[in-house]
């Protein structure tokens, strides 16, 4: 089964990620399938588009939109999947959708975007945990990895990836390379 422009692609275990291995058993951490945080959002690729211009194959596992899998209550509480819904396992996804892959030797990001992690705050005062705005760059095609940089406010989204939380940037959204100051540790909260 192929499609022209779209992937068709399945969620990598289940729609959501709301329970957590505890001591041997399951929490579970969220009931409401309307939060987008706990909805899944790495998928396998079943098949690429026909018009396919990217390096991503079948089998490859990817990070998408988190409204892929997600269902939502319409106006009248009606339960709804997404648009890209086809079956209980399947999805049609296009490229825009799709923000990095795998093919089982590390995650590479796709054109225009970055994956950054935040860094931990040094001010001593700062209830926040974490220095906003900037971090350290782990996947991206654009910046070299591994570069400190700043970015706009209020265009971070969260996503968790290999159990490290990371902000997805567009490239183009980065403001500022940094040099090194030697105190810039990485930042990942204990639910990641």
């Amino acid at each position: 089964m192929n499609s022209i422009y779209d992937f068709v692609v399945k969620p990598k275990g289940s729609r959501y990620n709301n329970s957590k291995e505890v001591e041997g058993g399951s929490l579970i951490v969220n009931t409401d399938n309307e939060k987008f945080q706990f909805t899944n959002r790495e998928a396998i690729v079943i098949s690429t588009p026909l018009i396919n211009n990217t390096d991503i194959a079948e089998g490859d596992t990817i990070i998408v939109h988190h409204n892929i899998f997600r269902r939502w209550q319409d106006v009248r509480h009606k339960e709804k999947n997404s648009k890209s819904f086809f079956n209980e396992d399947k999805y049609f996804i296009n490229k825009d959708l799709i923000y990095a892959y795998n093919k089982g030797n590390g995650w590479k990001a796709l054109e225009g975007y970055c994956f950054i992690q935040p860094i931990k705050s040094i001010d001593k005062f700062d209830t926040n945990k974490e220095r906003p705005l900037i971090g350290i760059v782990k996947y991206s095609n654009d910046i070299e990895v591994g570069s400190l940089v700043g970015f706009l406010p209020k265009l971070e989204y969260e996503f968790v990836i290999d159990g490290k939380r990371l902000y997805r940037i567009h490239y183009k959204f980065i403001t500022i390379k940094y040099e090194y100051q030697g105190n810039e540790e990485e930042y990942n909260p204990s639910w990641a």
